[in-house]
């Protein structure tokens, strides 16, 4: 039990450069793409859940703070498919993670996790407006 503690806080020390690196260049970028979002979706019910998840998958974000980016773009007129797919990928499918997460788990799990994550969040948002709508 020792020796498992003591290599997992070891591989932790040895990762947190790598992880401190990514997250400051994920905080560094994130507000220039976020001003552009409102403009990329262009209302089509089909085309806006793939550029939120792109969008998404391509920044990077926590859940706690989805809520307030996800209201901000309902406010900006985005749909609601595009902000649900948008939300999902932003939350579960890290591209500026990948190296990080190859390094521990492997690369083959990493990109079917990511490429998983990304259709289901394509899935579950239209889900989501389609059940929205037929309970309404």
């Amino acid at each position: 039990m020792k020796k498992a503690f003591l290599q997992a806080v070891n591989s932790f020390r040895q990762s947190l450069p790598m992880m401190i690196g990514l997250l400051m260049l994920i905080n560094f970028l994130e507000p220039f793409f976020r001003k552009y979002y409102s403009r990329i979706f262009s209302g089509n019910y089909f085309i806006d859940p793939l550029i939120g998840a792109a969008a998404g998958s391509i920044s990077f974000g926590i859940p706690v703070t989805s809520y307030v980016v996800g209201g901000e773009l309902l406010n900006q007129g985005v749909s609601l498919v595009a902000v649900a797919a948008f939300i999902l990928a932003w939350t579960t499918v890290g591209v500026a993670m990948l190296p990080l997460e190859s390094s521990f788990l492997g690369k083959k799990f990493a990109v079917t996790r990511n490429v998983v994550n990304f259709i289901f969040s394509l899935v579950i948002a239209v889900l989501t407006v389609v059940t929205l709508k037929f309970f309404q």
